[in-house]
């Protein structure tokens, strides 16, 4: 029986022609899911339905989630992810397909959009990273928190490196993190309670209720990791409520030593109104990828 099913383009392009009628025929997809956004039940049958394509290094595994909270997509993950990814979904969704398809060859990044040193391994989501060495590369601190505009919660991220960030090559030592990300396209904040317009082609990845990434676009098309996290990191159900009940989330960005470890989301909107008051901070929504 025919399945209410969106397969994308781009996922189909992975996953073949073939595949990709077997599973709007219903040949081979699942009567029931667990969203891999909003992680609540879903019925293919009655709902619309979006096919989520992971791929990381040598695999890929199809996930599904509702339409109504992301489109059909492909997401880059790491191949550590991906393993972490299938047990999830194998233990929420009976009887979906088993699909192992080669990855393609990773894209290579915008030119002066990545910024070296991005990984942040083992950075916990809620504090920043430890500052960095004399000599050592600095990596990116991330806090997740809900963060007011107006009267509404917006889940955020605070991402904030250990020591200064230069521009490929440079060997000044000058910090030009803020400028890096201006060029792709982040605005400076004058008012906290004011939502930042949405910068095309970045997103955040948050899978079976944790976060995994940050994405931005690849030069070759489609999205490649800014960010990722060593190991996903646990989100608060307020905030995850709040990304899907959105459908995006405020990325904040402050150089070194400007927000710090802030155990309380009051504490952390202060950070940020001091930071904002130097003009310090730079900001952009980023709508949700993959789950």
């Amino acid at each position: 029986m025919p399945r209410l099913l969106d397969v994308s383009d781009e996922v189909r392009s992975e996953i073949g022609d073939d595949e990709a009628d077997r599973l709007l025929g219903g040949e081979r997809a699942p009567d029931s899911y667990e969203c891999t956004s909003c992680r609540t039940p879903g019925d293919t049958h009655v709902e619309a339905t979006s096919t989520v394509l992971f791929v990381g290094d040598e695999t890929a595994v199809l996930a599904f989630a509702h339409a109504r909270c992301i489109p059909s997509q492909v997401v880059p993950v790491s191949e550590e992810q991906l393993a972490g990814a299938v047990r999830s979904i194998s233990q929420a969704q009976t009887g979906a397909p088993d699909l192992a398809v080669p990855s393609p060859a990773p894209a290579a990044a915008v030119p002066g959009a990545a910024l070296p040193a991005v990984p942040a391994p083992g950075t916990p989501a809620d504090s920043a990273a430890q500052p960095t060495a004399p000599g050592q590369a600095a990596i990116l601190g991330i806090t997740c928190g809900l963060v007011l505009h107006g009267r509404v919660g917006h889940a955020s991220l605070v991402v904030e490196p250990t020591g200064p960030v230069g521009r490929p090559g440079s060997t000044s030592g000058e910090d030009e993190f803020l400028d890096l990300l201006q060029d792709a396209g982040f605005q400076p904040v004058t008012d906290l309670d004011e939502t930042p317009d949405q910068l095309g082609g970045w997103s955040v990845l948050v899978a079976m209720g944790k976060l995994h990434a940050i994405l931005q676009p690849a030069a070759a098309g489609g999205s490649t990791g800014w960010w990722q996290a060593h190991q996903p990191l646990q989100v608060t159900d307020a905030w995850r409520m709040a990304a899907s009940q959105l459908s995006e989330v405020t990325m904040y960005a402050v150089p070194a030593g400007m927000v710090g470890r802030q155990p309380r989301e009051d504490l952390l909107r202060q950070a940020l109104e001091r930071a904002v008051a130097l003009g310090q901070v730079v900001a952009a929504s980023l709508p949700l990828a993959g789950t």
